[in-house]
This record gives structure tokens, sequence and C-alpha cells, in this order.
């Protein structure tokens, strides 16, 4: 685990240059290139936790029927679960030094690489739009604040947001731009000196509410609605397996694309000891957080405020300002660490030679205008049971399935100039790898009736109670079968030679 990353296989450089699958965005890492410590690791994963989506996963869960207690167990567990895959999927990126676009062509082929990196990249630019309108909500509440109710209007049409809603999430869209021209390095330099001062936030906040509510308040003692008489009486399980689930799913877009950050590290222990000290704990001390001062806010204003933006707002003094201010700052730090830089790489490998790091950036950012993120955050429902268990259906294959050929399959070993090369060991069928293709389609079927009948139950309403069940485990599911298919398709077939570069 000590190892340093390795550097470039000596043979790379033949050739690789002008194959169309390369550009230097893709290229591995050189020694030069991996500067990143564990502190690095530590303050983005700080600076991606601590921001009002994962604020609120304990609101969502606890609304669904959990103790506040019990959702924060939930969390931490979820994340708890999503770091394994995190760290073995990103020992790859700090071994040879390619990003998630370059390391699925050893398991899908060279052009089937396009399909998983095209479906991590759809869920991102999902996740981009989000946090996009999460940060454009701060500067809207604050510009209300200061022009007493100004930007206040009528819902447009079709849009069903109004027209300063729509500015103000247009003007936090475009401050994200100043990043992407600016590359990955202006993203580590903004998490580096932007974490402390989130850490600092959370503690003057919990300070703030337990001060004015002069305690913790009764609601951190309230049982959950599934004991004797409670609104949901014997109905734990059915609540908590997708809700862990979904809180897999909040991080399983970084368990794949983590090599994009990985691929700078200067070791494997870096990339180890900073995510381990920077995912599970901070997740599970935000919902704690969350939960200590939403217990407060009933004390101070009569009910539970979850949303750290409808809080501020009802704040006074400079202190509102500040505090929008560094909700906005602290969107935007984990909007382009955790959204941004995957998809930018994705979208780049579907076109290496005419798409580079920045034009995919951009392209992250412009479908996620189109796809309306405030629809999807228009209830917990569909929130939490919706998007989030229903893109892990998507994500929990591929993860199985490059965890497999990358461990199991080829021992950690790769070519780096094959990885490059259209006819190369990583060609397979037309530069397909069919075994991944049919382990995939495997791993997300028995999640798509599920899906279908959560997502469009009047359109779906026979689903049978099998798949509906199936469906609450769809990130575990698909990765249990997606693994087993490929692990089994791929041993039946010669193992592929392993020529690389780095041992």
């Amino acid at each position: 685990m000590n190892q340093k990353a390795h550097s470039v296989d000596p043979s790379f450089a033949a050739g690789a240059q002008d194959s169309s699958l390369y550009n230097d965005d893709l290229a591995p890492t050189g020694p030069a290139q991996r500067t990143w410590k564990w502190y690095h690791f530590a303050a983005l994963w700080v600076g991606m936790v601590m921001n009002i989506a994962s604020y609120m996963l304990a609101a969502g869960l606890t609304e669904e029927g959990m103790s506040p207690w019990q959702a924060v167990v939930t969390v931490l567990l979820g994340n708890l679960i999503v770091l394994v895959p995190m760290l073995l999927i990103g020992h790859a990126g700090a071994k040879h030094g390619i990003p998630y676009a370059v390391l699925v062509r050893s398991s899908f082929g060279t052009q089937g690489a396009k399909l998983p990196a095209m479906l991590r990249a759809i869920v991102a630019c999902g996740w981009y739009g989000i946090q996009t309108w999460l940060g454009g909500s701060a500067i809207y509440t604050l510009l209300n604040i200061l022009t007493g109710n100004a930007l206040h209007g009528a819902a447009l049409p079709f849009l069903d947001i109004s027209i300063g809603q729509l500015a103000c999430f247009l003007v936090f869209w475009a401050l994200q731009i100043y990043f992407i021209v600016h590359g990955t390095d202006s993203i580590r330099w903004l998490e580096s000196w932007s974490a402390p001062i989130k850490v600092v936030m959370c503690i003057a906040l919990v300070w703030w509410a337990t001060s004015k509510a002069g305690g913790l308040g009764s609601m951190l003692s309230a049982p959950s609605q599934f004991v004797a008489g409670g609104k949901k009486e014997g109905l734990f399980w059915a609540t908590f397996w997708p809700g862990l689930t979904a809180m897999v799913g909040f991080w399983a877009t970084l368990a794949l694309n983590i090599p994009d950050f990985t691929r700078f590290a200067r070791s494997q222990r870096d990339q180890v000891i900073g995510q381990t000290i920077g995912l599970p704990a901070p997740m599970a001390l935000l919902s704690v957080i969350s939960v200590v001062v939403t217990s407060a806010t009933v004390v101070i204003y009569g009910k539970a405020i979850w949303d750290p933006i409808d809080l501020t707002s009802r704040m006074t003094g400079i202190g509102v300002g500040v505090a929008l201010i560094i909700l906005t700052l602290d969107t935007m730090c984990c909007n382009l660490a955790a959204n941004l830089v995957g998809p930018a790489y994705d979208f780049s490998s579907l076109w290496p030679k005419g798409i580079s790091y920045r034009a995919g950036g951009m392209i992250t950012a412009t479908i996620a205008i189109v796809m309306m993120p405030w629809k999807i955050l228009a209830t917990t429902q569909g929130y939490i049971f919706t998007w989030l268990v229903g893109y892990s259906a998507l994500l929990g294959p591929v993860a199985g399935i490059l965890m497999v050929d990358y461990f199991l399959i080829r021992g950690t070993r790769l070519s780096h100039r094959e990885l490059f090369d259209e006819n190369g060991e990583y060609s397979y069928t037309g530069g397909w790898n069919i075994a991944a293709v049919v382990a995939l389609v495997i791993g997300v079927l028995p999640n798509l009736p599920g899906f279908l009948h959560t997502a469009f139950p009047a359109a779906f309403p026979n689903v049978p109670a099998f798949f509906n069940t199936l469906y609450t485990y769809a990130w575990f599911v698909g990765l249990a079968l997606a693994s087993v298919v490929y692990g089994v398709w791929m041993k039946a077939r010669k193992s592929p030679s392993a020529r690389v570069a780095s041992a």
C-alpha cells in the first residue's frame, strides 16, 4: 500500500499520440503530475461532502419515517459501503495514471468504453444541474433579502420557475465556467482552501442553533414512525433498504470516476488514507449537524427546517449575507469536483481528437441546463427513490465489471499503449467486449420493472412485488449480477495477456 504511483509505460510514447483514442488530457500522468498528497484527497472529500444536498440527506430519510439517529446511521453505513469500490477503483488511477474513461477500455473495449462513459456522464450532468440549481437558489435568496423580495414572480409556463430563479440559476452556472477553463488544478486549489472554511461554518451553525434554542431541542429524541402505534408501524426494513441503496447511490458516480483524481496521487497510500479520512466520517458528521440544527429550529421557529437556504433566509443581520455567500461557495466546490471533472473526461473520450477536457466541461454544463434539475428535486420520493436509487441501478453493474476485470482478470496489470490502440489487446471484437455489454444488461434488467413502477406508477401500476422489492437493492443487485456474469465469461476465455509497463 506504500508503493509509489507508477510512471508511464516506457513504450507508450511510441506512436500512441497518433491514435484517434488519444489526447493529452486522457494520457497517463507522468511523475511531475503526481503531486496530490493524502490531505489533498481528504480536503477534496470534505469540500465535496459539505454541501446542501448532503446536508439534506438525513432529512429525506426522516421524512420517510426514520428517527434522526436511524437516519445518521444509515448515511454512515451507506458511505462505508461505497468507500470500498471507491478505494479499489481508485487503485487503477494511482497505479496507471489514467482516468475512468480510459480505464473502462480494458473491460468494455476501446469503442465499447463509450457506453459506460456516457451512462456515468449523463448521471453527472443531472447532478451538475442539481447542484447548480441549489447554488442559484442561494443567490436568489440573498438577492431577495437585499432587495425586499424584488425577484419574486410567477412561475414561467413549462419551466415552473420564475424569471428571477432562472436568472440566478444561470448566474451561478456562469460563475463555474472560470474553473472549467482553468482545469483540475484550479479545482484542487479551491477545495484545499475552502474545506477549513466549511468546517468552521458547520461549527458556527451548531453553536448558533443550540444557543438560540437554549439546547438541542426535543426532535433528537423523537421516535421513528415505525414503532408500535406509529404511522408506519412495522415498515422499517421496507424503508431502510431503499434508503441505504440511495445513500450508496449518492456517491456511486464518484466510485466510478475516482481515477480522474487518484491519477494525480503520489502513492496508493495517499489516495487510501485521504479518501478514508475524507468521506465516511465527514458525511456522518454533517448528518449529525443536520439533525441537531433542525431539532433546534423546531424550538426557534416552531417547525423543522431542513433546507439550509431556507434556514439562512430567516436569520438577521450581516450573518445572513455571509452564510449565503459561504453556501454558494460550498455548493460550487462540491459541484466542480464531484460533477464536472468526470463527465468532462467522459465526453472527451467520445472523440479525443475533437473534444478536450475543457470542451467536455462545457458540454456537461450545457446538458445540465436542459435536464431542468429543479424538477428532480420537486419531491423527496422523486429525489431519493427515483433519482438516487434509479441511477444506482445503472452504475452498480459498471462498478462490478471494473473491479472484476482489474483485480481478478488482470491482476491490476494494464498496458498503457494498448489502451490507446484501436486494434490492440483491448479492441476485442470491433472495439467491443461483448462479455461486458451482456453483463451490464443482465445487471440492469432485473431492476428495470421496479424503477418504472417507482418513476411512473400510473403507467406501470401492476409490477409484481418481487421486482419492486428487488429494486430497493438496485446497486447491490446490479453489481453482484454483472460481476458474476463478467467474471465467469472472461475466465472461460483464454486469460488476456498482461503486456504491461508497470506491475
